[in-house]
């Protein structure tokens, strides 16, 4: 595996990947689109801050490219919906620079309620202005936060040490959790108009582009301030400006913008309007951390591979919720190929139910395991994590997840139904996936290898037969299962060989009487 690293990104990263068996290429020049697209076609995957842009034709020419790794929690710099499409990982450090950025929130909004670089700027001009900077306590304050992910709740929990009342808004919150992180929920509006302080930690999308504007800042307490430490463009800032300079708001302080490097905005000419040149993650610790948790992600992919934490174009992964439903990914991924290679015409219709200790977690990334498994075998494209889901939606497939409490005879079952035929499976101790069940049959079938599937009826001279002419051909047999419901009924044959039948020796099989069906399946 071959990974490109760019925009300075710590050598400690280069280190893990380098210890991970990953070739590591760095190139700190800056690129053109041009240059990157040359390129990119040769590494598996790509690092970048902020400065660098993979675009959509980096994308297209990175034909090798299977994970893109963001050294920071913004991605705006990278195409998502391309990578997605062409089925390639983003993932990017949620956690290495939350307390960065939360302490850069907190140090604007002390900054800007007691004009401390005001005061600093004209005292180094040999000015004392000692009265024309009287400032506001935080204590008692209304802080009123738009986002309560890592960075929103650690600023509520840090303005809590100031004595502030927490207020905020999440739309992926519920107000359980709010509470119990001290913040009292309230609707988006709510936050708006009773903030003292109002503090931004949400990603820029459509959704988000421009909310705090001349409409939303009209509903705001005179004298109130913002902050902003978010994304810029969240904050329209001819609005802004327009609202500090009528004296609307007593000041606002901004360490991101619409446009960025920028160093000429209608803000500078504002005294009560702190700024910084985005320095929420600026610190040694920050540019640390996250640059060794997209190393160490890129190494369980790449290397291990295992399911990112930190997935963009997935749905992230608890660390709890990953610990408990790890060892099923493999077995989901087994019942996907096993499946797919016994569907017979078009499949319109998934059904997996989870039961016993699997219905008490999050199975969302089993049930895209299975479909990976599912899809390999019968679509050209590369099919994985990300674009599982994407490609069985496009080919009509409808899939439905159910939970059951019942453990029945296992602790965890994961029972799977393609169309007509049912296949089950679950694990033998910590990490030995077994099929346990195939439609009515009770089997015990190691789901590795290559594997005869012989459905027949339950008489004698059947068994015999099909195993002589394995035999006959120097084809060892190394297991066998046969499983029936009730004696001159219809029963199933799995046996194990070491190499995969070739379709003439297939049809010998089918001949012997009482065969009904004849599957060569390669695990």
């Amino acid at each position: 595996m071959k990974v490109l690293v760019l925009d300075n990104v710590s050598e400690k990263a280069v280190k893990i990947l380098t210890e991970g068996g990953i070739e590591a290429v760095v190139n700190n020049d800056k690129m053109t689109e041009e240059e990157l697209c040359n390129i990119i076609g040769e590494y598996d995957g790509v690092i970048v801050r902020s400065a660098t842009k993979i675009t959509a034709p980096v994308i297209a020419a990175g034909k090798n490219l299977k994970i893109i790794g963001r050294a920071g929690v913004g991605v705006d710099n990278i195409d998502i919906p391309a990578a997605t499409n062409a089925g390639i990982l983003v993932v990017n450090a949620p956690d290495g620079n939350t307390i960065a950025a939360t302490e850069q929130t907190m140090a604007l909004m002390l900054a800007l309620a007691r004009n401390l670089p005001q005061a600093h700027k004209d005292l180094k001009e040999g000015l004392w202005n000692r009265k024309l900077y009287t400032g506001v306590e935080l204590r008692n304050k209304v802080l009123g936060l738009i986002g309560l992910g890592r960075i929103g709740t650690a600023v509520a929990k840090r303005a809590q040490a100031f004595e502030m009342k927490t207020i905020g808004y999440d739309p992926m919150v519920s107000p359980e959790t709010a509470a119990a992180n001290g913040i009292e929920f309230k609707p988006l509006e709510d936050v708006i108009r009773e903030a003292d302080f109002l503090s931004l930690h949400i990603p820029k999308t459509k959704e988000s582009l421009n909310l705090i504007n001349k409409d939303t800042i009209a509903m705001m307490k005179d004298g109130a301030r913002i902050i902003n430490v978010a994304r810029g463009g969240i904050v329209n800032e001819q609005d802004l400006y327009e609202a500090v300079k009528s004296g609307k708001l007593a000041g606002a302080a901004l360490d991101v913008f619409a446009e960025e490097p920028t160093t000429e905005s209608p803000l500078f000419e504002l005294n009560n309007v702190v700024v910084a040149p985005h320095l929420g993650a600026s610190t040694k610790e920050a540019q640390i951390n996250v640059a060794l948790d997209v190393a160490e992600e890129f190494v369980n992919v790449l290397v291990k591979g295992e399911m990112a934490k930190n997935a963009v174009n997935l749905a992230p992964i608890k660390p709890d919720v990953l610990a408990a439903i790890k060892p099923y990914l493999n077995l989901a991924e087994k019942l996907g190929k096993f499946q797919a290679q016994l569907a017979a015409g078009n499949v319109n219709n998934v059904k997996i139910t989870y039961s016993g200790e699997l219905a008490k977690v999050e199975v969302t990334p089993l049930t895209t395991a299975f479909l990976k498994g599912f899809l390999t075998p019968q679509v050209e494209d590369s099919v994985n994590f990300v674009n599982a889901p994407v490609i069985a939606k496009e080919r009509g497939i409808v899939v439905e997840e159910t939970k059951s409490a019942e453990e029945g005879d296992y602790t965890a079952l994961i029972t799977v139904k393609v169309n007509d035929r049912v296949v089950a499976g679950t694990l033998f101790g910590e990490d030995d996936p077994r099929i346990i069940q195939i439609d009515q049959f009770r089997i015990d079938v190691v789901p590795e290898g290559n594997i005869v599937f012989v459905p027949h009826i339950d008489k004698p001279k059947i068994i015999g037969p099909v195993a002589n002419i394995i035999g006959e051909n120097n084809i060892n047999i190394a297991g066998m299962q046969v499983g029936r419901k009730e004696i001159g009924g219809k029963a199933v044959m799995m046996l194990a060989v070491d190499t995969p039948l070739p379709d003439v020796l297939l049809a010998e099989i089918a001949k012997v009487d009482g065969v009904e069906e004849v599957r060569m399946i390669t695990l």
